[in-house]
């Protein structure tokens, strides 16, 4: 079993425990080599609510490290939700170690003003 196959099976386990509602949206994140995309997902209707990325525009303009980058992004991603009037959310790693690049993204989406 090589990497990708087993981070997608700890994947699917862990969303067979976890899944967002109307009231309670998931934030799930993909992380690539050079970006990391977060967005807000309501599961029962199907639907992504909020967006954000380390690959928009206003990220290009000024250099910074990955991790950085990750915690501006969930600071982006928090912004964005309470603007559109979501303060709860549950956190999805995506089979991901919660460590680094993941952890950053969490943290900046507290500091924004999420609860999870």
């Amino acid at each position: 079993m090589n990497k990708a196959q087993r981070r997608q099976r700890i994947k699917y386990r862990i969303n067979k425990k976890i899944s967002g509602t109307t009231e309670r949206p998931r934030i799930t994140v993909f992380r690539s080599n050079k970006f990391i995309y977060a967005q807000i997902i309501d599961d029962v209707k199907g639907h992504t609510l909020v967006s954000a990325s380390s690959s928009e525009k206003s990220f290009s303009s000024n250099p910074m490290t990955k991790v950085e980058a990750s915690k501006k992004v969930g600071q982006l991603l928090a912004e964005r939700a309470l603007a559109a009037g979501l303060k709860g959310v549950v956190f999805d790693r995506s089979g991901y170690l919660y460590h680094g690049r993941i952890q950053a993204v969490a943290d900046g989406a507290r500091e924004g003003g999420l609860n999870f």
